[in-house]
């Protein structure tokens, strides 16, 4: 049951039967949840993107007796996952100083490394914004609402993240 998600009466149903006890319910909702963790997870906390995809999946897997409400679950999951690659990221001591002078220069044919260089520069807090904004499409206010900071610092976040990327493709 792995790639698109499955229409809301599917998910309710397997939501239903995993939060009942049925393993194979639960195998099915790991394989649905996996990759979309892994894809939110990966650029926030970096190097530990795996770490923060297995901390979400087990905080998942522990809470889901928990969901009300089944359609839910991919906003819900998002939430966790989020809050765990910012966690585990600062728990990694990931956060460095967004000095980005000792990067190659536009063209250079390391430029796809730079992306990743990039992105270890910004601190958790800064990746999450851009990941939730640009990579998840969601708004403004709703990124503030899930990482529960007020609508200004999601702007501020994102305008000093976007900010260093310009500086790094403009050398």
């Amino acid at each position: 049951m792995t790639g698109r998600q499955p229409d809301v009466a599917t998910l309710t149903v397997l939501v239903r039967r995993a939060q009942q006890g049925d393993g194979l319910a639960m195998a099915d909702l790991l394989d649905q949840l996996a990759p979309y963790v892994g894809r939110l997870c990966g650029p926030i906390a970096l190097e530990d993107g795996a770490d923060a995809a297995q901390e979400t999946l087990v905080t998942v897997f522990r809470s889901l007796r928990g969901l009300t409400e089944p359609a839910a679950l991919y906003g819900w999951v998002r939430t966790i996952a989020v809050r765990e690659a910012v966690r585990v990221a600062r728990r990694a001591n990931r956060a460095r100083p967004a000095e980005l002078s000792d990067l190659p220069a536009a063209g250079d044919p390391e430029l796809a490394s730079d992306v990743r260089d990039v992105l270890d520069r910004l601190s958790p807090e800064h990746r999450a914004v851009l990941v939730l904004r640009h990579v998840e499409g969601l708004d403004e206010r709703s990124v503030a609402a899930l990482l529960a900071v007020p609508p200004g610092t999601v702007k501020s976040r994102l305008a000093r993240a976007k900010e260093s990327f310009r500086k790094a493709w403009v050398r």
